[in-house]
């Protein structure tokens, strides 16, 4: 489940909703015929939120005549899961919080960096506060704030009000609060203990790598997908810097989408508090497997431990089922 990847060269950005709409209707007019609550369920990525989601799953609706789980990601009030939104930038930071363990140590009191401002970067916010870290940065594609005295519950509800509802730029958060704002720039020159990409692919270079390793960084942890370049990882790799890769890192996404998946099936909603604690179960488990196929030396190479765990898996099934 997951891993699979589509979408249009359709921007959203300047689009009124009306426009968004019946784009996602035109796109669904296609897609349906592919997809299926037994076949295939998409859930949202970049560009792609609940806005989104609602539009295709209505047109989807209407063109079956049906009323299945065939998206995740939909709204609480029409077979949507609790946690869905938060499950990418939660899960990322109990992945965290197992890694620091491994050392004896624990999300709090750690200055944390984060790439982003969308609803992985919000969430990872969120969660890493609420387990004691202190967050710095926000970005986009226009820059970084470096808020030096931390993020607070007040400050997070004006970035999810200016991304989720205006639609605005990082930008206004340094106005509003008074703190810096780097234009054309990302927050990985900025001294933290734990590092959380969580914007889009190859954000963080080989040279940004080195500068986290050489400002005492002791972890990264991958929200969106393949955010570090190769030479990058190779630098955290070579340093034996705690490196959570996205396939394991930022599956919380994937997996509260299977609950939601499961949720449809049997008719049922379960609590915020069941849903969050089957997350942390998951990705403590996704952990427990990177440490059992990574561990080396009394390090944990998690970028094998992902790989061969994720590799053992499909390859037993496919043996099982006579596939080979």
């Amino acid at each position: 489940m997951g891993g699979g990847k589509g979408g249009s060269d359709f921007d959203r950005k300047g689009k009124t909703d009306e426009e968004v709409m019946r784009f996602c209707q035109a796109f669904m007019s296609e897609l349906f015929l592919h997809i299926g609550p037994d076949t295939d369920v998409p859930a949202g990525d970049i560009g792609v939120g609940g806005r989104e989601i609602g539009y295709l799953f209505g047109y989807y609706k209407k063109l079956r005549n049906e009323f299945t789980g065939v998206l995740t990601g939909k709204g609480i009030n029409w077979s949507g899961s609790p946690i869905r939104e938060e499950a990418t930038g939660y899960g990322l930071v109990y992945f965290v919080e197992e890694m620091l363990h491994t050392r004896g140590n624990s999300m709090s009191n750690k200055v944390v960096t984060i790439s982003g401002s969308g609803n992985v970067a919000q969430f990872a916010a969120e969660k890493a506060m609420l387990m004691g870290g202190k967050v710095v940065t926000f970005s986009d594609s226009d820059g970084f704030v470096h808020d030096p005295e931390g993020v607070t519950a007040e400050k997070l509800a004006f970035v999810k009000e200016l991304k989720n509802v205006r639609r605005g730029r990082i930008a206004e958060y340094a106005t509003k609060f008074k703190c810096e704002y780097h234009a054309g720039k990302r927050p990985w020159g900025v001294k933290c203990n734990v590092a959380l990409p969580c914007a889009t692919q190859n954000e963080l270079n080989e040279e940004e790598a080195r500068t986290l390793v050489q400002n005492g960084c002791i972890c990264v942890a991958e929200g969106a997908n393949m955010p570090s370049t190769p030479e990058a990882v190779d630098v955290f790799l070579g340093n034996k810097i705690l490196f959570g890769p996205g396939n394991a890192a930022n599956a919380g996404g994937v997996s509260v989408s299977g609950l939601e998946m499961s949720q449809n099936s049997i008719r049922l909603q379960w609590t915020s508090n069941e849903v969050d604690k089957r997350l942390s179960d998951i990705m403590k488990a996704i952990h427990n497997q990177c440490v059992r196929f990574g561990e080396q030396d009394r390090w944990v190479n998690y970028v094998d431990g992902a790989n061969i765990g994720g590799f053992r898996k499909v390859v037993e099934a496919m043996m099982d089922q006579g596939l080979t």
